[in-house]
């Protein structure tokens, strides 16, 4: 069974980018630039939800109702289908084939949920145009504000069918290794007062759905996205424990709620797992690499390896690699990331970068919030959880550990604010911290947000973090009483970094030996 997913939208880094009419060698070229990485299985999303964007007889292609376009990009990619579907070539065939060649399974991906006419343009399918009373906010007695109301209301038997009918011709026409539901996509099905009638009737036809697809062929598998909060994804209609008691699911995709598309290396598999214990089911989470900070966008090559070794360490089963095109086009970093992903033995002692999501330059969805900032009041402690998987003691006996370097930041602070830093219950001593001022910055290497200062700590054994859980508490002990407003907790990043060997110098020329020459002699 796959180890190692990838997701492609087949749209942003793909269909979009190419000047019509897109030829057949371009448009496999997303799955040849995965050829000889550990990625064993593609995740190929079929259009965009609502209109598809290869050679189905019961959807509707993108932009098959449009005669003037007010969006050129929607435009190409209508034109590169049509170009290939009038040759033709099926997009969605060539994309199963050239999977096959290549050693890799396909699945192909339904968006479930999209919101309505207002947000698609020119890419609304007419079942949408036409059919506004199938949608949730159709009753007109919901807040406007309400998130995702302009959704599909699965309460609709034509919605189901409608979904179904998709699924059923790609399993049918298509040779492709098992269907993937992303359901975490504006996840909003039923209307707020009919979720618990919704909840059996979404459970139904997902057991119909996994029915179709075990009876199309042999080994196929139905992959479901979703929340990784089961209580979210209840309280929305999606009974995740009733499909794994049921047997109707296959592989499942855990995320935080709605999909902020945020690294996140702290996120807790282990009572999914737990669900999962005694059934054929499996837990491949979703690895996300964006960041958003003042400093970064996406997370370099220890980010990762933070994150996929916290995963494993878990026992999950796989890991799915959830919106990495958008590193397209594909450079050195990118197949160095793919190597060792599978291994976290090869990545246990490698450089690893652990942070806790803050508030970030890209938006999250309601219920996707990142645990910091949080704003602190003098006298109370404020309190996370960083999650590692080193085994810090092991590694600094065997003179493999050079550095293990603590961030924290915070914002509207100032210099005369006195605090306190706690790891797992131990005070961390200021007399070794560098503080950094950034009360003000005229440039930054993203945008000019973030801490206000921050407190840099590099810590001895004594004060090393544990494998697994560890508390970080900060304390404001006393307010600067010129300066009003509050004072945030909001950034936290732990690095470790390793040697080659027990007195090792860290890369060619090691940092500590200061300025050298690049001449080999």
């Amino acid at each position: 069974m796959p180890r190692i997913w990838f997701y492609h939208d087949g749209r942003h880094p793909h269909i979009y980018r190419y000047e019509p009419p897109m030829s057949k060698l371009q448009y496999v070229a997303c799955i040849d630039e995965l050829a000889g990485t550990p990625v064993e299985a593609v995740s190929f999303c079929l259009g965009e939800g609502r209109t598809m964007l290869h050679d189905t007889q019961v959807g509707e292609l993108l932009g098959h109702n449009v005669e003037s376009w007010d969006h050129a990009i929607f435009r190409r990619a209508h034109q590169n289908a049509v170009g290939l579907i009038e040759a033709g070539d099926d997009p969605l065939r060539l994309i199963c084939e050239r999977a096959k060649l290549r050693g890799m399974a396909l699945y192909p991906c339904l968006l479930v949920q999209n919101p309505g006419v207002e947000n698609a343009t020119v890419r609304c399918s007419d079942f949408r145009r036409d059919n506004p009373h199938l949608e949730i906010r159709a009753r007109a007695d919901l807040e406007v504000d309400l998130p995702w109301i302009g959704g599909l209301d699965f309460a609709h038997e034509e919605v189901r069918e409608e979904r179904f009918a998709l699924i059923a011709e790609t399993l049918s026409e298509y040779d492709v290794d098992g269907f993937e539901l992303q359901l975490n996509n504006h996840p909003r099905y039923f209307h707020p007062g009919q979720i618990d009638a919704g909840r059996t009737l979404m459970t139904d036809w997902v057991g119909r759905i996994h029915e179709a697809v075990q009876g199309s062929g042999r080994g196929r598998q139905l992959v479901a996205r979703v929340p990784l909060d089961l209580q979210a994804g209840y309280d929305i209609g999606l009974d995740v424990a009733e499909w794994l008691r049921r047997g109707i699911v296959d592989v499942l995709i855990p995320e935080p709620f709605a999909g902020p598309q945020r690294a996140d290396p702290n996120l807790d598999f282990r009572p999914l797992l737990a669900l999962t214990r005694d059934t054929s089911c499996r837990v491949v989470p979703a690895l996300h690499s964006a960041v958003g900070s003042d400093r970064l966008g996406d997370g370099p090559i220890a980010m990762t390896r933070a994150q996929a070794c916290n995963y494993w360490d878990q026992g999950v089963d796989g890991l799915y690699l959830a919106q990495w095109f958008h590193h397209w086009p594909y450079e050195a970093d990118f197949y160095e990331r793919l190597r060792e992903l599978p291994f976290p033995d090869i990545m246990a002692t490698r450089d690893k970068y652990y942070y806790v999501p803050t508030g970030s330059s890209f938006g999250t969805q309601p219920g996707a919030e990142a645990l910091l900032p949080i704003e602190l009041t003098a006298g109370t402690p404020a309190q996370v959880n960083v999650v590692i998987s080193d085994d810090l003691p092991t590694w600094h006996e065997a003179g493999r550990v050079h550095e293990v370097l603590l961030r924290i930041g915070l914002a509207g602070n100032t210099e005369l604010d006195r605090l306190s830093f706690q790891l797992n219950g131990s005070e961390l001593p200021l007399a070794s911290c560098r503080r950094i001022n950034q009360m003000y910055r005229m440039h930054a290497p993203r945008h000019r947000g973030g801490p206000t200062y921050w407190y840099v700590f590099r810590l001895g054994a004594d004060n090393w973090p544990q494998k697994g859980d560890n508390r970080l508490t900060v304390t404001l002990l006393e307010r600067d009483a010129a300066v009003l407003g509050s004072v945030g907790f909001r950034d936290v990043e732990l690095e470790i970094k390793y040697l080659m060997g027990r007195s090792s110098p860290r890369g060619f020329v090691d940092p500590d030996l200061g300025f050298y020459e690049h001449v080999v002699t």
